[in-house]
C-alpha cells in the first residue's frame, strides 16, 4: 500500500466521522449550551487519549519531549480544539447555518494556501482545480442550487467564522511540524481544550451536568467525532501533503447533508447530486494526477 493510499484512507475515515457533527451537535445541545457541550466533549476526548496513552505506555517518554514542543502543543491545542469551536459555535448561534457552513468550509482552501507558505509545498494545476471543484460542490449543496438566497448580510459574524476557519487551517498545517508521538500530542491538545472550555463555561455560562438524553451524543462526539477522528487527521497530515489532502475534505458537508436526509427525513434536492458530483470529480482528479506524478 502506497503512502498516498494510506493518507487517503485516513482522510476518508476522518471525513466520515466529521460528517456526523450536525447530528451529534443537534442532539447533544438539547439542554446544554455550546460552552457546556464543548467542555463535556473535550473531557471525553481527553479521557480517551489518556487511556490509549496509558495502555500503550506512551507517557513514559514525556520527559524526552522538549519544552518548546510542549509549548507548541499547548498553543495548537488551544487554537484547534478550543478556540476554533468557540468561534464556530458563535457563528451558528448568530447567523444563518447555511451562510456559516459555506464560510467555514473555506478552511480546506486555506490549508492549501498555508501549506504553500509554511511547508513550501508545490501547487499543481490539478490540485488547484480539484480544490475549486470541491468548494463549488459544497456551495451548490448548501445553497440547494438557489444562489440568490445567499446574501451574506452578517459580515461581522462571517469574518469571525472565517477567522475560525483560518485558525483550524493553521492548526492543521503546524501540527505537521511538531516532533512528538500522536497520542501524547493529542492528549496535550485535549487537556488544553478541557481546561480552556472549563474556564469558558464558568465565565460565559454555568457548570451543568448533562442529562441522560445528551450522554450518548456527548460520548459519540468526544470518542469518535472529535476524538478518534483527530488520530486519523494527524496521521494523514504527517503522511501526505496538505495540498493533496484538502480537496477530499469537501466531502464532509456533502456527506453531512446525506446523514441529515437519512436521520432527520430532510428533503433531497437535485442540487445535492450535482454538488456531490463536483466534489467527487475534484477528489478523483487530485488522486489521479498525483498517481501519474509518482
Amino acid at each position: 500500500m502506497t503512502t498516498n493510499t494510506k493518507t487517503l484512507i485516513y482522510v476518508l475515515l476522518c471525513v466520515l466521522l466529521w460528517a456526523m457533527v450536525p447530528i451529534v451537535s443537534k442532539l447533544g445541545q438539547e439542554g446544554l449550551d455550546n460552552h457546556q457541550f464543548l467542555f463535556w466533549s473535550s473531557i471525553t476526548s481527553l479521557l480517551l487519549f489518556f487511556g490509549i496513552g496509558f495502555y500503550q505506555n506512551k507517557f513514559k517518554r514525556l520527559n524526552d519531549i522538549s519544552t518548546v514542543n510542549y509549548l507548541k502543543a499547548i498553543i495548537l491545542g488551544f487554537l484547534g480544539t478550543y478556540f476554533y469551536y468557540i468561534l464556530l459555535y458563535y457563528g451558528y448561534a448568530n447567523a444563518p447555518g447555511m451562510e456559516v457552513l459555506i464560510v467555514q468550509y473555506t478552511w480546506p482552501i486555506l490549508v492549501v494556501l498555508l501549506s504553500l507558505i509554511i511547508l513550501k509545498e508545490r501547487l499543481s494545476l490539478a490540485k488547484a482545480t480539484s480544490v475549486l471543484l470541491g468548494f463549488l460542490g459544497v456551495f451548490i449543496v448548501l445553497t440547494k442550487g438557489n444562489f440568490q438566497q445567499l446574501a451574506f448580510e452578517n459580515l461581522a459574524i462571517d469574518m469571525i467564522v472565517f477567522f475560525g476557519a483560518f485558525i483550524f487551517a493553521l492548526f492543521s498545517v503546524l501540527s505537521k511540524k511538531i516532533v512528538m508521538d500522536d497520542i501524547s500530542m493529542l492528549t496535550i491538545y485535549f487537556l488544553t481544550a478541557s481546561l480552556a472550555s472549563f474556564l469558558s463555561m464558568l465565565l460565559f455560562s454555568e457548570f451543568k451536568l448533562p442529562q441522560v438524553n445528551t450522554m450518548i451524543p456527548i460520548l459519540l462526539n468526544g470518542l469518535f467525532v472529535n476524538g478518534i477522528s483527530y488520530i486519523f487527521w494527524v496521521k494523514a497530515l504527517k503522511l501526505g501533503d496538505a495540498s493533496f489532502i484538502a480537496p477530499f475534505l469537501f466531502l464532509t458537508p456533502v456527506l453531512s447533508s446525506v446523514f441529515l436526509i437519512l436521520f432527520f427525513d430532510e428533503p433531497f434536492y437535485l442540487a445535492y447530486l450535482i454538488g456531490m458530483s463536483c466534489v467527487i470529480l475534484g477528489g478523483l482528479l487530485n488522486a489521479q494526477k498525483d498517481k501519474k506524478r509518482r
